[in-house]
């Protein structure tokens, strides 16, 4: 039998009529941000499914821009958020897609940062407010943004796994959710890790000296209702 908690009851605090088509993608906005970690020039929107259908009339679109803004589900600015971004000198654009056998509430997020460095981050509003981020630059990952996290892209190569885990317990930080992906054996590979507590930047410089590791996404306290 399921456990259901008060937040799936309630629902989250937010602006907008619909937890998955509001407050979802405004998670998914702020979680793509948070993601690329610098200052954004541009966001394409690649809208799949009812995403596709709905997303002016839901307030989709001033959702997924008040997440990129930094905004949260429950931000009064969230209504004014493409006011917003036109005034911060960000370009958006809303395209209707099909992504696939994917959730029907699917967005792709195809980002230009300050550098002129390109995203892409493919992720799904299921319902309730809550999110997944299924794919990162192609590579596949499993994040809800409920829990600190670290992504790791690295060589498929023996130990990895191990020198991360080891590394979390002789810090104290215990590992609540673990997923590994890779294209195939011996080739590159995706490792995410959802962590009860946030790791330091000690701890990601260290992660990064392992051999193979080449690069190293984190996403810190994205979790509750905000």
């Amino acid at each position: 039998m399921a456990t259901i908690g008060v937040f799936d009851v309630l629902g989250p605090i937010m602006i907008g009529p619909s937890s998955s088509h509001t407050a979802g993608a405004a998670r998914l906005g702020k979680i793509a941000r948070t993601i690329v970690n610098k200052p954004i020039k541009e966001v394409t929107f690649l809208l799949h499914g009812s995403f596709r259908e709905t997303y002016k009339g839901h307030g989709t679109d001033r959702a997924l821009v008040a997440g990129i803004l930094g905004m949260a589900p429950n931000d009064a600015r969230l209504r004014t958020s493409l006011a917003i971004a036109e005034e911060e000198g960000i370009i958006v654009h809303f395209v209707p897609a099909d992504l696939g056998q994917v959730h029907p509430n699917t967005v792709k997020l195809v980002i230009r940062d300050i550098e002129d460095v390109e995203w892409e981050v493919l992720g799904s509003s299921i319902g309730g407010g809550l999110v997944e981020i299924n794919e990162i630059n192609g590579n596949k990952v499993q994040i809800t943004g409920e829990y600190p996290t670290i992504i790791t892209c690295h060589d498929d190569i023996p130990g990895t796994v191990a020198k991360i885990s080891s590394l979390f317990y002789e810090n104290g930080i215990n590992i609540a959710f673990m997923n590994l992906v890779r294209s195939q054996k011996g080739k590159g590979a995706t490792m995410t890790f959802e962590i009860d507590s946030p790791a330091s930047a000690e701890i990601i410089d260290k992660i990064k000296t392992f051999e193979g590791i080449n690069r190293v996404i984190v996403i810190n306290s994205l979790g509750g209702n905000e």
